[in-house]
């Protein structure tokens, strides 16, 4: 591995730098008042060699001896060429271009059509656009990728040394949040096969927004119908070129010019109709090919609906790369915004060098590995950098990089002393209740989390007013393997029951999501084993409500587990456990309310609660294996140092688990057959109208001989105002009626509009409100067809839904449900 690293690192230096007999070419771009030009392409004509000049409109190219015709291009401006020759020493060579001119040409007109107007041009370059998706079949290249993300002013009243010392910015609210450069050996193949390995990266600072720190990231390809903005929108956006694109756009020819012998037509693009999801500005149109010379288009968060930002300008100039096959040299992604008054600005920049058409790529080259991070890629040396990146950088961002080079070498020092140490594992009580408190020891090897004051102090029917006392140690072995223990001691004030129990689990190879699973002791667990409500919730339904949703039973147990993938998107689990099953009793009945308490026996609530000794199960043993494998087609992950991560699939997963009741062995008394088959998707992209989740699980009981009401199938039901948004969840089905011991099916599809019809309602438009439709469905052999219909808004992590139930034909229940980020 350190191997390729470096015969990657090598080639990246040959390809971005100068050896011994190079020399370098700088210089600054402006107009021609001298105002800099930032961001300038600036390229070897008839190669794929080339950069940008930086913010400032500084560039530098490094070159062998030789004469040389830089090429000097900017939208808005004429192209110019240079001739420059190198010799002995390095040269300097400013350039002031010129605003482009262009002019109106006279139109053909063929049956009352203008064929040469600005539709004519679009409707040609439309009727190519195919033609230009599929003309590569395949590339190589080397990717620059550099982003920088600045506050620009903060407001007074919340400014002060605190928050200047975490922004690392000025007191005045001005500096650089966070700046990324990488550099990557980025190949495609046909149909949207991406592979990027990641040879050198630096950043500094926080991330404070968005990232785009891929060059895949940055692929936008204006010849497709639809193009996606992640992060900053879960809508597409539509092509001025894609195949519909005249019924949602007006184009203005502006004029033609002569480029290098090719006439360029510059083409204003704006919506039809006021906040439809397009964009406004210029593309530029090759004549005669009718191919993308490079576009300047732009989104506003007014217009367009975007998340955290005001503005996105993007920049794209394309050149040849061989006889008629073209591909862009740079792209940018120039944005600003305003968060509570903090205003701020940036951009990601993509620079292409050093195109290969159609290499011979090794058999099984695209894997599903859509990037690869080595443990040696992400450097942190100014110097070797100095070297290796295209775009000089300018004097704020040279600073920026020295001082929070300085503030990590001085943190790191700091490390092994106490003071540091307890200033990083500082208590706050505030965040502690909900979210719980972590302290990491060691230099991050070892840490240990607090579970939250919400689930450690708790009150049911069954234990009374109780302690659930719950810490988890993580230690890390290198940086790919490491091991958690979680033990928790329970104990309830009124059934006077201690439970301890002990959890542990040893990722030993992340790459595979490798695992074993480990834990024994005895607990308080749910009927109902999908979930119901947490421990909170419980408590605030019991207490202040008379509710007490979740039926409890004890466990003494001891299992274990492993988990692994087999090949690249097909998971193995596998686990075994033994235990000893009690039924329980309610213990107390108090509450602030009312309201009459239920029997901790679900299938008889209308018992007397406290004291009640209504019979569910006999005290038994259960030796239970459960093994499932889950297949996600077309899965593609990202290598990191700590392992893979997996990305969203466009298609669906499909998981099949069995569960087996074995009796006989250890004195278990159970003895049953249970399997399922379940396709679902989290995320399915839908372009313009947002994006939909589904999930579809059928399964049966094809031995049950004894089991009991915990071994039961059960569903992810609710019951309360309060709801869990995750997919295969219901609005209002009860946690135990529907738990069923034979067969059953249960369909969910649920879909996510993304403000496509609020955009259009002027008052709506400025919530960002996301509009919501579903639709659950159950049926078992005891139950038929439950559904459920609703609809409903979410805006960021609050959501409120309203909708109505079915038992058969029957109305069951309707009503409001609301989610805001605590289950």
């Amino acid at each position: 591995m350190i191997k390729y690293v470096l015969l990657s690192l090598f080639i990246v230096l040959c390809s971005f730098t100068a050896s011994a007999q190079q020399f370098l070419l700088t210089g600054r771009v402006t107009d021609a008042n001298g105002k800099q030009i930032g961001f300038a392409a600036v390229y070897i004509k008839n190669s794929t060699y080339g950069t940008n000049a930086n913010e400032q409109g500084v560039y530098q190219l490094k070159l062998d001896p030789g004469s040389y015709n830089i090429v000097y291009r900017f939208v808005g401006y004429k192209e110019m060429t240079e001739k420059v020759t190198i010799s002995d020493r390095n040269v300097v060579h400013n350039v002031a271009m010129t605003d482009e001119t262009y002019v109106l040409r006279k139109f053909s007109i063929i049956k009352g059509q203008p064929v040469d107007s600005a539709v004519g041009m679009v409707q040609k370059a439309i009727a190519r656009r195919q033609y230009y998706i599929h003309q590569v079949n395949s590339y190589s290249c080397l990717a620059y990728i550099k982003g920088v993300q600045k506050l620009v002013s903060a407001p007074k009243s919340l400014m002060n040394p605190n928050v200047a010392n975490a922004l690392s910015i000025d007191s005045t609210g001005k500096g650089i949040l966070y700046q990324t450069e990488s550099v990557s050996n980025f190949s495609f193949k046909q149909p949207h096969k991406f592979k990027e390995a990641m040879v050198s990266s630096i950043s500094a600072g926080q991330n404070a927004a968005f990232s785009y720190n891929k060059a895949s990231d940055l692929s936008a390809n204006f010849y497709e119908d639809i193009l996606m903005v992640p992060g900053l929108s879960s809508h597409g956006f539509i092509s001025p070129l894609a195949g519909n694109a005249l019924h949602y756009y007006d184009y203005f020819l502006v004029g033609s010019k002569i480029e290098n012998g090719i006439i360029v037509h510059k083409i204003y693009v704006s919506p039809k109709r006021p906040h439809e999801p397009v964009y406004t500005g210029y593309i530029y149109l090759v004549d005669g090919d009718w191919r993308i010379y490079s576009v300047d288009l732009m989104l506003t968060n007014k217009a367009n609906k975007l998340n955290l930002i005001d503005t996105l300008r993007i920049s794209q100039e394309y050149v040849p790369i061989r006889d008629s096959a073209w591909e862009p040299l740079s792209i940018q992604y120039k944005f600003n915004g305003n968060v509570l008054g903090f205003k701020f600005e940036g951009y990601y920049l993509g620079i292409y060098n050093n195109y290969k058409l159609d290499p011979p790529f090794p058999e099984h080259f695209f894997n599903g590995e859509r990037m690869r991070i080595d443990t040696n890629a992400k450097s942190q040396d100014l110097s070797l950098w100095q070297d290796i990146r295209p775009v000089p950088l300018t004097a704020q961002e040279n600073k920026d990089y020295a001082n929070k080079a300085e503030l990590a070498t001085l943190k790191k020092a700091m490390q092994n002393f106490d003071e540091e140490q307890g200033r990083r594992n500082h208590f706050n009580i505030l965040p502690y209740i909900p979210f719980g408190y972590k302290t990491v020891y060691k230099k991050g090897k070892d840490s240990v989390y607090y579970f939250p004051f919400l689930q450690t102090v708790f009150y049911n029917t069954v234990e009374g007013g109780g302690l659930n006392l719950k810490l988890t140690y993580i230690h890390s072995l290198d940086t790919l393997r490491f091991f958690n223990v979680t033990p928790n001691l329970r104990y309830g004030f009124a059934d006077k029951l201690l439970s301890a129990n002990v959890r542990s689990e040893y990722n030993y190879d992340p790459y595979n999501q490798g695992k074993f699973l480990f834990g024994f002791g005895s607990d308080i667990l749910d009927l109902n084993n999908v979930g119901t409500r947490s421990v909170y919730f419980n408590t605030l339904s019991t207490l202040l409500g008379g509710d007490n949703y979740v039926k409890y039973y004890r466990s003494e147990f001891i299992n274990g587990g492993f988990q692994r993938e087999i090949k690249n998107g097909l998971l193995l689990k596998a686990d075994i456990s033994y235990a000893q099953r009690t039924q329980l009793y309610n213990n107390s009945g108090y509450s602030f309310a009312s309201k009459h308490l239920t029997s901790n026996n679900p299938l008889a609530p209308d018992t007397v609660p406290t004291n009640d000794r209504s019979f569910l199960f006999p005290k038994n043993q259960a030796l239970t294996l459960t093994a499932s494998l889950t297949y996600t087609f077309d899965q593609e992950y990202i290598t990191r140092p700590t392992g893979r991560q997996f990305l969203t699939s466009p298609y669906p997963q499909i998981k099949l688990t069995y569960r087996k009741g074995i009796s006989g062995l250890l004195g278990s008394d159970v003895d049953y057959d249970f399997a399922s088959l379940e396709l679902y998707q989290e995320h399915l992209n839908n372009g313009l109208v947002g994006f939909s989740s589904f999930k579809l699980e059928g399964g049966d009981f094809f031995n049950h001989n004894w089991l009991y009401f915990m071994d039961y199938n059960h569903f992810l039901g609710n019951v309360g105002t309060t709801f869990d948004p995750t997919p295969g969840s219901f609005h209002f089905l009860p946690f135990y009626t529907y738990s069923t011991n034979g067969p059953y099916f249960e369909g969910h599809f649920e879909h996510n509009f993304s403000g496509y019809f609020f955009g259009r309602v002027p008052l709506l438009r400025a919530l960002k409100l996301d509009e919501i439709i579903g639709v659950n469905f159950l049926t078992t052999n005891a139950t038929r067809n439950y559904s459920e219909f609703y609809v409903g808004v979410q805006r960021l992590i609050f959501r409120v839904d309203y909708g109505v139930s079915y038992a058969g034909s029957r109305k069951y229940l309707q009503g409001f449900r609301i989610f805001y980020g605590i289950k």
